[in-house]
């Protein structure tokens, strides 16, 4: 990982300084990617730059039917939750068992993380 020094004229860069060539619908080549950390911190190293290969997610294995299953189950569970919570008849009622068991000992933090807990259960799986 390389830490970046910029000279007066430039306080940081972020987000991708390269990207690859696409041909035929594919990208080729390799990523440049600057980040900078704005978060308070005495860490004086708040800029970085990464490579990030071409082939970087290229896999090496099919995907196996449980990976395919896992996949279903998780867009459905994706799709519960975004549909809960556009819900008016569940609103109310989540938000007063969200805020119930919030501060309890196991208890989910974020609504999000209560909704997939509930929407999963209903799925099974």
């Amino acid at each position: 990982m390389a830490i970046v020094k910029w000279n007066s004229a430039i306080d940081y860069v972020k987000g991708a300084l390269t990207k690859p060539k696409k041909q035929d619908g594919h990208s080729h080549g390799d990523y440049l990617i600057g980040t900078h950390r704005e978060a308070a911190t005495t860490n004086p190293n708040c800029t970085r730059a990464y490579v990030k290969p071409a082939d970087a997610y290229d896999r090496s294995t099919p995907v196996t039917s449980d990976e395919r299953a896992q996949r279903t189950r998780f867009g459905a569970i994706c799709k519960a939750v975004a549909l809960r919570r556009k819900d008016l008849a569940h609103v109310a009622e989540d938000l007063a068992a969200f805020n119930a068991q919030k501060d309890t000992a196991g208890g989910y933090k974020t609504m999000r993380q209560y909704l997939w807990h509930i929407c999963a259960a209903e799925i099974g799986g």
